[in-house]
């Protein structure tokens, strides 16, 4: 046997090791992976919350002076190459770092872009965002899979742990607009960013001490290259990232870098890359027979996922720059900043996240199927956007809407991530062929690629089109795809054993 065809190795010894002290009753590694992804989420949804602000303020007030559609599409293209970047990332660990280093190495790239962010020069937000960009595609997907390591497939905790560790996501994605929203309102915009570097650099250092309760710390990739190509791997892909780095500043010193052109490519890679990726794990010969049947239920929940996260990912663009411009954000007297309202987006979902863990555990075996459950998530984002139409129908002029209509949008929106996003992170590590096992989850994290990818070039027409017009339409797809899996449920249900 090559080490190619070597099987994954079983991490049940780990779990069994650490189950003596547990976090609300999970393995006791979940407590260090909660507190990574709230500093991780603190750090990138906090910087996101203020970044479409900082592209469309005027250049007195330190911005880019960018029209607002335009604005919206470089932030989605940025979250587009974010997650692109996840594919390698998955790889990475599988073949090379090994899951523990790759989420290690991710975090401290992440903190050296949110540093490279907070120099107050043009060319330094662009590099800040490359540099982002792939220390989160190197990051996230791990994170991810070690949730999915520190449980047996047939545990019934896992759902809820993985709703758990979904809270602590969204603590992160709470608290970082409002820091990081204020001091860019404030004080400056890369005091901001500045914020957003300091709360990585504390994810990373209490993940390293909490580093032995993780599944896989101290091991090599579970798939490894043979050493002398593993070698020329770590180089080339060093190389390779150094070489992007220095051509996209020397472009952009010279003027020659169009954004919008790097935008369309990007929104061109994420239709293509997934097509290339399921094509390879159809056809790869470490695939069983079984684990191919498996794909075919879970391309379907990816599907659902792409849907849901076209909408969901433009809170932190359109429905920001709809409550810049055209919500009543005047509470006793004071202006709320517009970015704060990404936080209430992540204090929903941490105030529904343990609810739904609490549900599906007291459920047991008889909570729903896990299709039933992605179709409810995207159905629920598709109604956030659709119960705004009413209110920003027929609007002209300097018009307000109450601040009630975002709120309520944003609750739904809420609840429908968690639903969604939780089950299907779960499935994804219990459907993942053996061979592809991080990488699986960076297949899913290219559905968010290709939701930002399509709506890089959507949200060009926000501002363009009635608003009603925009929300009904976005609203609809979403809908539309909840109704067509609720319809393959039982297909699907049928298919996706062992997942419940």
């Amino acid at each position: 046997m090559t080490t190619e065809d070597a099987p994954a190795v079983d991490p049940a010894p780990e779990r069994e090791q650490h189950e003596g002290r547990t976090f609300f009753g999970h393995p006791r590694g979940l407590a260090t992976l909660f507190s990574l992804e709230v500093w991780e989420r603190f750090s990138f949804l906090g910087m996101q919350a203020i970044l479409v602000l900082y592209f469309t303020a005027s250049v007195a007030d330190d911005g880019l002076a960018m029209e607002p559609g335009n604005a919206a599409s470089i932030a989605a293209g940025y979250g587009t190459m974010v997650y692109l970047v996840s594919v390698g990332g998955g790889w990475i660990a599988d073949r090379v770092l090994g899951s523990y280093r790759s989420v290690l190495w991710g975090g401290i790239l992440i903190a050296a872009g949110h540093y490279t962010m907070a120099i107050p020069a043009e060319f330094s937000t662009w590099v800040g965002l490359v540099l982002i960009s792939l220390g989160t595609g190197l990051l996230k997907p791990n994170v991810s899979t070690l949730v999915g390591k520190l449980y047996s497939t047939d545990d019934e905790r896992r759902d809820a742990g993985f709703a758990l560790y979904y809270m602590g996501i969204n603590v992160g994605a709470f608290f970082g607009p409002l820091v990081t929203g204020w001091l860019g309102a404030e004080v400056g915009w890369h005091w901001g960013f500045s914020a957003a570097a300091i709360g990585m650099t504390a994810g990373l250092i209490q993940y390293v001490v909490g580093r032995r309760g993780i599944p896989g710390y101290g091991r090599a990739a579970e798939a490894p290259l043979p050493p002398d190509a593993a070698r020329r791997m770590r180089w080339i892909l060093g190389g390779s990232a150094a070489a992007v780095v220095v051509v996209l500043v020397v472009l952009a010193l010279v003027g020659r870098l169009s954004v919008d052109g790097v935008v369309d490519a990007l929104t061109v890679i994420a239709m293509v890359a997934p097509i290339v990726y399921f094509t390879v794990m159809f056809r790869s010969p470490r695939v069983t027979g079984e684990e191919r049947g498996r794909l075919r239920p879970f391309l379907v929940l990816w599907i659902a996922s792409v849907a849901f996260n076209f909408v969901l990912f433009q809170a932190y663009s359109v429905l920001i720059l709809l409550a810049e411009d055209h919500v009543d954000r005047t509470i006793f007297g004071w202006d709320v900043p517009s970015s704060w309202f990404s936080s209430y987006l992540g204090a929903a979902e941490v105030l529904v996240a343990p609810l739904v863990a609490a549900l599906w555990t007291w459920l047991g075996p008889r909570q729903p199927h896990a299709s039933k459950k992605v179709a409810f998530g995207a159905l629920l984002g598709g109604l956030s956007y659709l119960i705004l139409v009413p209110a920003v129908s027929g609007q002209s002029g300097d018009w307000r809407i109450a601040v009630w209509w975002m709120l309520v949008s944003l609750l739904l929106l809420g609840l429908g991530d968690v639903l969604l996003q939780t089950t299907g992170l779960s499935a994804t590590t219990k459907l993942a062929p053996a061979a592809f096992s991080s990488q699986s989850m960076a297949v899913w994290f290219l559905s968010i690629a290709l939701a930002n990818g399509i709506q890089a070039q959507t949200v060009r027409f926000y501002g363009e089109v009635p608003e009603g017009v925009y929300f009904a339409v976005n609203g609809a797809v979403p809908v539309v795809v909840a109704v067509v899996v609720l319809a393959l449920s039982p297909w699907m249900k049928r298919t996706m054993h062992p997942v419940h």
